[in-house]
């Protein structure tokens, strides 16, 4: 009985790490860190305080919306206008990457993912699967660049920086565009104009829900932008829903929060290490953008964006770094995890097909952007 008591937890301790991996992962680099700068004062001033609050109400009030399948019925309206499988899948890319702009990545493909497969299955084209998450995901760390709060990554250094909006999305603009002409092109070579019906949705709204959490968003989104103080959304949005949808408060993803949190004790703490310190700001100084998209492959884009704005001033090409960088390897950001841990489920025998798929197209976007944006 003991043994099996033992094995049980052992066996649930293992379910949670291959869940949160990242987040583990954080938790030991800060561990780490703390040898070396025991904790003091100063581990007060590690964390943006604005940017966690700002992360949770987005999460929190997406989570109600995707409770009562506004997104769902949403795209699937939208891909009920489409007649065959290229312009369904781009349909399908285009959600997803609008989405990014406006719930974030990592929260457009837990929402639109679902529906990529749905819409495969039920018309018998799963052989576009693969290609299809894939450009979801290209399109959801790509789609979000645009906004301060379309990647995690760009709402830290929007904070952090205090960078204007409009020179923010003037920063953005030009690789945001070739981004779309690139993922456009890709659907249109490697999916062919083969009918494609979907069944009729019968999802309906409750208006009243819809319009309170809609409300809720814009204040979300009114916070992002500074335009009221961020715990005034703190207050008012948990308190809302605790009422409304507390479901939609244990939905919230913590473990993406807690990410951050140990993540900004890592980033404070390397800060605080000379030797880091120096080594750094030289490599730094000699090229923000190709330190910050190599970082990006190794340690994940918005560890890269925190660890990395210790010790440069130069925003602008940190911002592009950490945002182009998210294409690349599989850890190369939060949400390529996400989309492989999507894939893998429903596919887990094509696990090497999907890798060698997913490296193709990242690494010819990651070189084609990096490219563009050092010659202009």
């Amino acid at each position: 009985m003991e043994q099996t008591k033992m094995q049980t937890f052992i066996g649930r301790i293992k379910q949670f790490i291959s869940l949160n991996a990242v987040m583990c992962i954080a938790f030991l680099a800060a561990l780490i860190t703390v040898f070396f700068v025991p904790v003091d004062q100063e581990y007060k001033g590690y964390f943006d305080y604005k940017t966690l609050t700002c992360l949770f109400c987005v999460l929190a009030v997406v989570c109600a919306l995707k409770n009562i399948n506004f997104f769902y019925m949403l795209a699937c309206k939208v891909v009920e206008l489409f007649k065959n499988a290229r312009m369904s899948i781009i349909a399908l890319v285009y959600i997803t990457f609008i989405g990014s702009m406006l719930i974030a990545n990592d929260m457009a493909l837990l929402t639109f993912l679902p529906l990529g497969y749905f819409v495969l299955t039920t018309t018998g084209k799963e052989k576009y699967m693969a290609f299809t998450f894939i450009m979801q995901n290209i399109a959801a760390n790509l789609g979000g660049m645009l906004t301060p709060f379309g990647n995690p990554q760009n709402l830290y250094l929007y904070s952090k920086f205090q960078i204007p909006n409009l020179e923010f999305m003037s920063i953005m603009a030009p690789p945001f565009v070739v981004s779309i002409v690139l993922i456009t092109m890709c659907c249109i070579v490697f999916v062919q104009p083969e009918p494609l019906m979907l069944p009729a949705s019968k999802v309906e709204l409750s208006p009243k829900k819809t319009v309170l959490y809609l409300l809720l968003f814009a204040l979300a989104i009114v916070i992002v932008f500074r335009g009221i103080p961020y715990w005034i959304g703190l207050i008012v949005i948990p308190s809302v829903l605790i009422f409304v949808d507390r479901k939609a408060l244990k939905m919230v993803d913590y473990g993406l929060l807690f990410t951050f949190v140990f993540f900004f004790i890592f980033a404070g703490n390397m800060a605080r290490i000379e030797v880091v310190r120096n080594l750094f700001s030289g490599l730094l100084e000699k090229s923000t953008l190709l330190f910050g998209v190599l970082s990006c492959q190794f340690i994940s884009n918005v560890p890269s964006a925190i660890l990395l704005s210790q010790f440069t001033e130069n925003y602008r090409d940190l911002l592009v770094a950490v945002n182009i960088g998210g294409v690349g390897t599989l850890i190369s950001s939060l949400a390529s995890l996400i989309t492989f841990r999507e894939y893998t489920k429903h596919n887990p025998k094509k696990t090497l097909y999907y890798i060698e798929m997913f490296s193709a197209f990242n690494f010819g976007f990651l070189i084609i952007l990096t490219a563009f944006v050092m010659a202009v």
